[in-house]
């Protein structure tokens, strides 16, 4: 085991600031001097799908709690059932850890990695008496199992002879018998209050090929049995994890204790899992939803996982200060998404470079500008960093401004642009429509509208107020872009609550709009995928993992405000 020189966090002003129960376990661990004073936690994905928002939260603990206490993190994956398992989730895991910032140097392992030990230390469980192979099918265990207020039966086979179980469970290593015919089970007490305690699965058979070990095993460690053994084995101090463990500490506890051969000794703690309401964070539906069609892929913007919030605009820093405004708590309970909306709006408003998109164009005709000529005005990248500075933003005699921006027969309240009203365009000049142009159908194709070349950079020299300040792009610069925006995937604050409703039932139809015909100033034309912008006055967006240079695609992130509470009020 890795040794570290003891740690002094008991002086650090800013551990103590924002210790949480975990904290203060560990402080109390150290100074008691246990595990020679180390802090070793470890994250114990099983790849079976790509990681959600959740284990975002899990991530930072583990690493945090490492980072803050001077010690280490091991990434390890419980690749212990591969009739799931997949390469590509163990790759999909590594680059989301990466992404969100951390680093688990040289300590990458796998259960897979002990499978030859943990048989070993089966085989010597039997000797001791300790394990027996049960040859019932699971049903019938499970019906033997009990209730929290009456005890178990035995099970006929749980007296066999050491020779006996060990036998059969040599047979069962080398395949010989079939796939749930037999399971090997710890001998513990089927009459304990806790019902994990009643002599659990062990070992069963899987015959499928494994993505690391290939066709060697015939039979598979369960996750209760493997997870402490490998805590174990490579010296972790703190075996962090949600609070649905906690009833398996006890079973944690009685594998280590066949197995601890010094004064070192893993402890488990358990934290609150990260439930987040309008959202689905069961891999096991986001599996089906993935093999269904409903959203394209794992990475899908709509997706609660750190792929899809990675593709969707979502940024390290802002998952991290989520992740630290939810804190650390022992009760479950619902966080609302809107925390989470606006973590990212918090950390863009500071980073995000702005610019003018039009996302449902209005051609809008300048009819005393010089025809040909354009201008190039002053606009700032972003106001909450001077250090970005400045951009040329051109302007010419045809701009299209967004539609929802005129309106005809404008009510009281109104206060863009209609007809014979002066507006603002951003860092440009005052304007005032004069003809609505309509084409046969009566539809509005243009506006003919006269500027004032006295308020140029958007400013009236004889004082003059307007009420509005419009977004705007110069036609013939514009670069044409899709927009894609994306909204909540489910319409109800808790899709998988509702007895016998399918949770695809509460689907959002409107989680996805895609816009073919939208214009962005040219600051755009060079942007790479991933790169952020806040599109003034409409939110902010980053570009698609699909773009090209030739075509640019933009994703809503989030809006500026929170629409979907008057969205849902309108319903």
């Amino acid at each position: 085991m890795d040794m570290v020189e003891k740690s002094n966090v008991t002086d650090n002003s800013e551990v103590q600031k924002k210790a949480n129960f975990i904290d203060l376990q560990i402080e109390e661990d150290l100074k008691a001097g246990k595990n020679n004073n180390r802090v070793h936690t470890r994250f114990p994905p099983e790849p079976n799908g790509y990681l959600h928002i959740g284990h975002a939260k899990s991530i930072c603990l583990n690493f945090g709690i490492a980072e803050k206490f001077g010690g280490k993190t091991n990434l390890r994956f419980d690749d212990t059932n591969p009739s799931k398992e997949e390469t590509e989730y163990v790759e999909s895991i590594k680059d989301d850890i990466r992404w969100l910032g951390f680093d688990w140097e040289d300590r990458l392992y796998f259960t897979s990695d002990y499978f030859d030990k943990l048989f070993e230390f089966a085989i010597q469980l039997i000797k001791d008496g300790k394990a027996y192979v049960d040859d019932q099918d699971a049903e019938t265990i499970a019906s033997q199992k009990g209730t929290p207020t009456r005890p178990g039966t035995e099970s006929p086979f749980r007296n066999r002879s050491v020779e006996e179980n060990l036998d059969l469970f040599r047979r069962m290593a080398a395949g010989e018998f079939d796939e749930g015919s037999r399971v090997l089970r710890a001998k513990i007490d089927m009459a304990s209050p806790n019902m994990h305690m009643r002599d659990p699965f062990i070992y069963r058979i899987i015959k499928a090929h494994h993505h690391r070990t290939g066709d060697k095993w015939k039979i598979y460690p369960m996750y209760d049995f493997a997870h402490g053994q490998s805590d174990y084995w490579e010296g972790i101090t703190h075996s962090v994890c949600t609070l649905e463990f906690e009833v398996h500490r006890p079973l944690y506890d009685w594998f280590i204790d066949q197995l601890q051969e010094s004064d070192y000794r893993p402890r488990q703690i358990e934290f609150a899992r990260l439930n987040l309401n309008y959202t689905v964070m069961s891999k096991r539906k986001l599996l089906e939803l993935v093999k269904d069609g409903h959203v394209k892929g794992w990475d899908d913007p709509r997706m609660p996982t750190i792929s899809g919030l990675r593709r969707r605009g979502y940024t390290p820093e802002s998952i991290r200060n989520f992740a630290d405004k939810v804190g650390v708590t022992k009760v479950d309970g619902v966080i609302d998404v809107s925390l989470l909306e606006f973590s990212i709006k918090e950390h863009l408003n500071r980073t995000a470079q702005r610019v003018m998109g039009v996302l449902n164009p209005l051609k809008v005709v300048i009819t005393n500008y010089p025809e040909g000529e354009s201008e190039e005005l002053d606009a700032v990248n972003n106001p909450e960093d001077e250090s970005m500075g400045k951009r040329k933003v051109p302007f010419s005699r045809e701009l299209f401004i967004e539609r929802d921006d005129f309106m005809e027969d404008p009510p009281r309240k109104f206060f863009r642009l209609g007809p014979g009203r002066e507006v603002r365009l951003r860092y440009a000049y005052y304007i005032t429509c004069n003809d609505v142009i309509k084409d046969e159908n009566g539809e509005i194709t243009e506006l003919h509208c006269t500027y004032d070349p006295a308020t140029k950079g958007g400013n009236s020299p004889d004082g003059r107020k307007v009420k509005a300040t419009l977004h705007w792009v110069s036609v013939k610069h514009a670069v044409q872009s899709e927009v894609r925006l994306y909204d909540r995937l489910f319409n109800d604050e808790n899709p998988l609550g509702h007895k016998d409703v399918d949770f695809k039932e509460f689907m959002n139809p409107e989680s996805l709009k895609v816009l073919l015909n939208c214009f962005i100033e040219p600051f755009v034309k060079d942007a790479k995928p991933l790169d952020h912008f806040q599109f003034e006055r409409l939110g902010y967006f980053n570009v698609d993992l699909d773009s090209t240079k030739e075509n640019i695609i933009f994703n809503r992130t989030v809006a500026l405000r929170d629409s979907w509470a008057k969205s849902q009020k309108r319903k």
